[in-house]
């Protein structure tokens, strides 16, 4: 399911407001009635705008995986936002500052690295 959905996102929804995304795991429950999918996006600024336009594309995806899937009931599709990326990348962020600034013999203390971030 996770492969064919990932699919018709990328190929079939032609709304612009969906915009880069990944599709990063789909949970679906025992009697298959709900499914969770997790969607990265790649410009964090759209994030809530792609949810947007993939929750109004959710009906036609629903359709369109009983066809590829030959299934009787098809999962209602949930789109929740994955931040991990997000996330793993805001943590290599500050890693890579800790390391310049042992580099540079300049001594700061995690929440400095913090402050000065958000000052940016």
């Amino acid at each position: 399911m996770r492969r064919d959905l990932a699919r018709l996102i990328q190929q079939e929804i032609k709304d612009p407001e969906v915009g880069f995304v990944g599709l990063s795991d789909v949970e679906v429950t025992r009697d298959l009635s709900h499914a969770k999918v997790y969607i990265t996006v790649f410009e964090p600024e759209k994030a809530k705008t792609s949810l947007k336009a993939l929750r109004r594309a959710s009906v036609y995806l629903r359709r369109r995986l009983g066809q590829e899937l030959r299934l009787r009931h098809v999962p209602e599709l949930h789109f929740l936002h994955d931040d991990s990326v997000e996330q793993g990348s805001h943590i290599d962020g500050l890693i890579e500052k800790a390391l310049s600034a042992d580099r540079d013999g300049n001594e700061r203390t995690m929440a400095e690295a913090e402050e000065s971030e958000k000052d940016t």
